[in-house]
């Protein structure tokens, strides 16, 4: 944050033309008149400093978004959907069977991946529960499964809430405590395995151990074994490069449907009703983007505020990153817009705002009146209107929609919000070096999360966040503040801004660079295990929902910040992500 200049001399000026031309330097601070007729005295600030992102404009134009219209929309294919639906779910009756459970589990990951399985939730619940009580609920049957059924089964038990202890993959372990080696046999145990092993909470040394293990045997296997067939090896790097766990599901369904058509025992029905529905979601998503796309025009802040990144387009594609199932519409309207709102003001306290200025935003912030920005300048009244005019909005479409009243408690998060971001402008501008942990107490607020959730939590009409759910919510924060710290540090530092969570780990413990960094790498990992062991405990399926949503949302930031800030300045992978996302359907 630049510091703000102490105000200096003031000027004579002869006309008011003078003061006219230099309106965009000055900020005008009072007019005082002589009693003689033929001057006028004028006292200026001296002129604030301001830092810029140089962050580039939108590519994507408002009368772009609006042309959009959906190839797989209308009658003709929701009749084909539902046909292509009906004889999947006669597939999963026919051809699963809990006497073949490895062959019924592989369907649901299958499933699963290419993006389908939500037409099918009770099928695969029940046919989880019969397996689980079958083979997994008694450990006597454990030794007797082979390990392929044994990764997948605690994989997927696991995500849908069963809690399979760790001690199931005891008999992998020799007499001395290290892992076996005939584990690294085959190629797909040691990837299910692998994939397992993220699914693990605190205190499982066995799945730690598994996790670094099957990572090292599987990178030696691609380097050396070059018989593993063409789809396997696709999956191996796939896995290498980031496991499910840490995976978008929708943008899993992208890959996954491209690399589904080329397996040899690929199912055509599968593969023709997971396209189409792709397509079909595809186009819904579009309305959705065009009703936004309405909302930022008319809100006006990429014309007014053009300091601040013109993001819609990408806050869209997080929220569909959130929840991408067609039932949840208007809660992707919703994130969408309160993450872009959270850009802009992100942007207001980071990069434009003055410390003495974001002061007096937050308290304008934290008594929550219109009537209190008249001493604010012109683009934090913009700003502030512009936030309580579109909370208002969703407020009512929540009232007369639900029949509930959460206004005041959005506002609350949105003053936590601004609080926490305060916090780091006044870092800033005193040079203050925070520990590791009160950088992360207070960034985990100012990543958004917190404050994105809860908000469209809020909306969905409760008025109270349960505590599993908000556990969730932190530590899903915690991995995209982590993530978004390794990818964009760099970058932020060098236009000037608070020490990132590598620079506090290195700063508070003395070590180098590299070591900080594999440190903040592993605090992502743990994360994920207090996220695993709240998901499992949640019994309630409307918290799941929003306990996905921001699930996903620190997902979303791994894939973003992964190679840099791809968010403020996207690269080409990060486009055709958007494009294959939102405007080209699946052919």
């Amino acid at each position: 944050m630049a510091s703000l200049f102490n105000s200096g001399p003031g000027l004579v000026c002869s006309s008011p033309s003078h003061h006219t031309k230099r309106r965009n330097m000055f900020r005008f601070q009072n007019i005082s008149y002589s009693r003689q007729p033929v001057m006028m005295v004028v006292t200026i600030d001296t002129p604030v400093i301001r830092r810029s992102a140089h962050y580039p404009p939108s590519e994507w134009s408002y009368d772009f978004l609006q042309s959009l219209t959906g190839n797989s929309v209308g009658e003709k294919y929701k009749k084909t959907s539902d046909n292509l639906r009906e004889k999947v779910r006669k597939l999963i009756c026919k051809e699963t069977s809990v006497d073949n459970p490895l062959s019924t589990l592989e369907l649901v990951d299958d499933l699963q991946r290419l993006g389908i399985s939500y037409h099918f939730k009770n099928e695969i619940s029940d046919l989880l529960k019969t397996i689980y009580g079958r083979y997994f609920e008694a450990n006597e049957n454990w030794n007797k499964m082979n390990l392929n059924l044994k990764a997948l089964g605690f994989r997927l038990l696991r995500q849908h809430g069963y809690h399979i202890p760790q001690e199931i993959f005891k008999d992998i372990k020799n007499e001395s405590g290290s892992i076996k080696d005939d584990v690294c046999k085959d190629v797909v145990e040691m990837l299910n395995l692998y994939e397992a092993s993220f699914y693990a909470v605190d205190d499982e040394s066995i799945l730690d151990e598994t996790r670094e293990y099957t990572n090292k045997c599987l990178r030696e296997e691609l380097e050396k074994n070059k018989n593993v067939d063409k789809s396997t090896r696709m999956l191996v790097k796939h896995a290498l490069d980031n496991p499910l766990l840490w995976r978008l599901p929708r943008f899993e369904s992208i890959w996954f449907i491209e690399a589904y058509k080329g397996r040899n025992d690929m199912i055509p029905l599968l593969f023709d009703f997971a396209q189409l529905d792709y397509n079909i979601l595809q186009g819904i998503h579009q309305e959705e983007l065009k009703f936004t796309s309405r909302w930022w025009g008319g809100l006006n802040w990429d014309k007014k505020l053009e300091f601040a990144r013109d993001r819609m387009v990408e806050s869209f594609m997080w929220s569909v990153g959130g929840n991408h199932e067609p039932q949840f519409s208007v809660q992707r309207r919703n994130v969408t817009k309160l993450i872009t709102m959270v850009n802009v003001v992100d942007d207001v306290y980071d990069v434009y705002g003055t410390l003495d200025e974001l002061e007096r935003f937050t308290e304008v912030v934290r008594r929550w009146d219109v009537n209190a920005v008249d001493g604010l300048p012109e683009y934090m009244k913009i700003c502030f209107l512009g936030l309580n005019n579109s909370i208002n909005e969703m407020g009512y479409h929540t009232l007369t929609n639900k029949g509930s009243y959460v206004i005041p408690y959005v506002q609350q998060a949105w003053i936590d919000y601004c609080e926490a971001n305060l916090v780091e402008a006044r870092w800033f501008n005193s040079g203050y070096t925070p520990t590791l942990e009160e950088y992360l107490k207070n960034s985990c607020t100012t990543i958004a999360i917190p404050v994105i959730v809860s908000c469209a939590y809020f909306l969905d009409s409760n008025v109270r966040v349960e505590e599993n759910l908000w556990n969730v919510i932190q530590w899903s924060a915690v991995v995209l503040r982590l993530a978004d710290d390794l990818g964009t540090a760099s970058a932020e530092l060098a236009r000037g801004d608070v020490q990132k969570a590598v620079q506090c780990y290195m700063h508070e413990s003395g070590v180098s660079e590299e070591k900080a960094r594999a440190y903040i790498k592993s605090l992502i990992i743990d994360a994920y295990k207090k996220i695993t062991k709240e998901r499992m405990a949640c019994k309630s399926p409307a918290l799941q929902i929003f306990m996905e949503c921001a699930s996903n949302l620190g997902r979303m930031g791994q894939f973003t910040y992964e190679r840099g800030d791809i968010f403020g300045a996207p690269d080409d992978l990060y486009k055709s992500h958007q494009t294959s996302l939102l405007f080209y359907p699946k052919s």
